[in-house]
């Protein structure tokens, strides 16, 4: 009786309401509840002035807080049916399985390989417009590299080469068997290294839903479960083992080894190169010290039980590594840094949860050690738009700078370049055997000192759009690909929205015209080449590398916040890194080995200790190694204001 009578008033208000709110948002609002009427307001209201970014740190925070909310209540959509009650007991499977299935104890599939990619926006259907405006003209007057542009001191080659490493352990399209080919138009055929190619479609299969009634599956499991280094399937998984106290397989050099034909053995070697395989030598081999440690602490462990809690072990460090030192160097500001550390150790701090454990909700103590894993009513998977922003190959270079470290290094660490090897040499097979002449410090001390490419237009490598891939068994194909034209027809392919679409979808402000989107007078005068005036027809991955950016970051805002959404959900959706994120889990040396590394330079220094005190200089390994530590900073982070 209440509710009838409240109804004319609630219509009322939100009729007020829509006169602050832009009309592209009028028809969301009207589904929301009250109160994520009132969270919407806050959050609008500050994307108009455009100053989350500007705010003091506390209230960043609380910023970032209400619209991942908002997102996880209006941006996860599953695709595929979803099964009904508990379907088996977590106890059966304290580990992490070979194809990523049991993890969800109501829903055995999710997560496992061959699951659906999910949706965080309902899909566009493009089918008629797949070539307009053609790839190949896209790829040419907007993407393709005209000079390095890169990213100073911020990012280097590890950390570009780190994203990879991840993309390999989280997602890979199943292609169908028929092809499809492009074939450049006259005004670009010039300019195109390739004049047409030809590349397997995304497989689209049924759902069995009456919502998205087709979706693509995912080849690879996304949980962060290191299945880079392990596989995505019980064979794969068996190939990597050694069988013998739980060890994988590495090569005397501290390298990959290679079966018969010259294919890398690791997790996930397809349309890889020598910096990815580098950190998966690297991760191996911290594997292989965490059996070591776990074996020495308790000699009645057989192989199995070794190598089930070093994955656990490893999985578990490569998640905080990307969650407190890559994502903080990527999205250069104290918000984040506060940001990403709460991800982890909530609120409280680092000291706290070392000290009383796990306290509090996911705010105060962390996402990780959650007393229960928390997926918002929508099984576990990643999404087509994660994959669409993850499109990140404009942060790889034209060379790679070859490092002498037979010398001494001078002032701030840097070894004298030796040679500029053209990254053609790095990847793939050749990649493999390029890297087998450097030797595994030479590419870690030489990837550390060299910056990545910066995202942004007219910075995509050239090298790319010749570029020979792999088949499921990372064996080279016959056509070659443009990678960049290639990658332009995928998003449509794959129905994700456009640039504006997208936006409007996580709750941002669309563009209305090209000089929203940039300053760069250049870049608007090609964008109404390509384009025309219409922006809706911008597509997503040029958006992203042309909009403006936000003081330390390096990637796009609309980027960002897929980000935002999916960085949680891979913690909290996973009952190993929350409810089974303990001693009975991981052992007591497991889960201390954890929680006592807090980044990537802490896993070279425990294996390498001279490369670190010999050739860093940086804090962070992810940044150029030559470039100076950060200073202390006295005031409490939670209280600072940005730069």
């Amino acid at each position: 009786m209440l509710s009838q009578l409240l109804k004319p008033i609630k219509i009322v208000l939100r009729g007020e309401l829509q006169k602050f709110v832009h009309k592209d948002f009028h028809e969301v609002v009207q589904r929301m509840t009250v109160i994520d009427t009132f969270l919407f307001l806050i959050v609008h209201f500050v994307d108009k002035l455009g100053i989350w970014h500007k705010l003091p740190v506390i209230l960043g925070l609380l910023y970032l807080a209400v619209r991942r909310h908002l997102h996880q209540e209006y941006n996860l959509f599953n695709v595929g049916r979803t099964p009904v009650g508990v379907r088996f007991n977590p106890v059966d499977f304290p580990y992490r399985t070979a194809d990523g299935k049991y993890n969800d104890p109501f829903n055995e599939g999710a997560g496992a390989q061959g699951s659906f990619f999910g949706r965080n926006i309902h899909p566009v259907d493009q089918s008629k417009t797949l070539l307009k405006p053609d790839p190949m003209v896209v790829a040419t007057k907007l993407l393709a590299r005209r000079k390095l542009i890169d990213t100073g001191k911020q990012f280097n080659m590890i950390a570009a080469s780190w994203i990879q490493f991840m993309i390999h352990d989280w997602i890979d399209h199943l292609e169908d068997t028929k092809q499809v080919e492009l074939v450049a138009p006259r005004e670009v055929a010039s300019e195109c290294p390739l004049k047409s190619f030809k590349f397997f479609k995304t497989k689209q299969v049924s759902t069995g839903f009456f919502d998205n009634k087709t979706g693509s599956i995912n080849v690879r499991t996304p949980w962060w479960d290191g299945s880079v280094l392990y596989g995505s399937n019980a064979e794969k998984l068996g190939k990597v083992r050694t069988y013998k106290d739980g060890k994988l397989k590495i090569a005397d050099d501290d390298l990959l080894l290679h079966d018969n034909d010259g294919v890398a053995i690791s997790g996930d070697v397809r349309n890889s190169w020598a910096g990815v395989s580098t950190l998966q030598a690297l991760f191996i081999r911290e594997h292989n010290a965490v059996c070591d440690a776990l074996k020495k602490e308790d000699e009645d462990l057989e192989d199995e039980d070794l190598y089930r809690y070093a994955r656990l072990v490893t999985s578990a460090v490569i998640a905080k590594v990307h969650t407190i030192d890559w994502t903080v160097e990527l999205l250069k500001m104290d918000t984040l840094l506060a940001g990403m550390r709460g991800n982890w150790y909530g609120l409280l701090g680092k000291k706290f949860k070392d000290t009383f454990g796990h306290v509090g909700g996911a705010i105060l103590g962390g996402l990780v050690g959650l007393k229960k894993p928390d997926n918002h009513g929508v099984p576990y998977s990643l999404t087509e738009e994660f994959a669409s922003v993850y499109r990140m190959h404009s942060l790889l270079p034209d060379d790679f700078h070859l490092r002498d470290i037979s010398v001494d290094p001078d002032h701030n660490k840097s070894p004298p370049l030796v040679e500029k090897v053209p990254m053609a040499n790095m990847i793939g097979h050749k990649g493999e055997e390029t890297s087998k002449k450097m030797g595994f410090t030479a590419l870690l001390v030489s990837m550390g000192h060299q910056s990545s490419g910066a995202l942004e237009l007219w910075n995509y490598p050239q090298w790319l759009r010749d570029l020979i891939p792999h088949d499921m068994d990372g064996k080279d194909r016959a056509d070659h690909i443009d990678l960049a034209a290639l990658e332009v027809y995928r998003d449509r392919e794959r129905r994700v929205a456009r640039y504006n679409d997208f936006r409007r979808g996580l709750f941002l402000i669309p563009i209305s015209k090209w000089e929203d989107l940039t300053d760069d007078e250049g870049a608007i005068e090609v964008l109404r080449e390509v384009y025309g005036d219409d922006v809706e027809e911008l597509d997503i991955l040029v958006g992203l590398m042309a909009e403006k950016k936000i003081k330390g970051f390096a990637i796009s805002e609309t980027a960002f916040v897929i980000f935002l959404i999916m960085a949680s959900r891979r913690l909290e959706a996973d009952r190993f890194f929350t409810s089974h994120f303990n001693e009975e889990t991981y052992t007591k040396k497991g889960l201390e080995w954890v929680n006592t590394t807090e980044s990537l330079k802490d896993v070279i220094e425990r294996h390498y200790p001279e490369i670190s005190n010999k050739w860093m200089n940086s804090s962070s390994a992810f940044s150029v190694w030559d470039s100076p530590p950060n200073k202390p900073n006295p005031i409490p982070i939670y209280f600072r204001l940005p730069h």
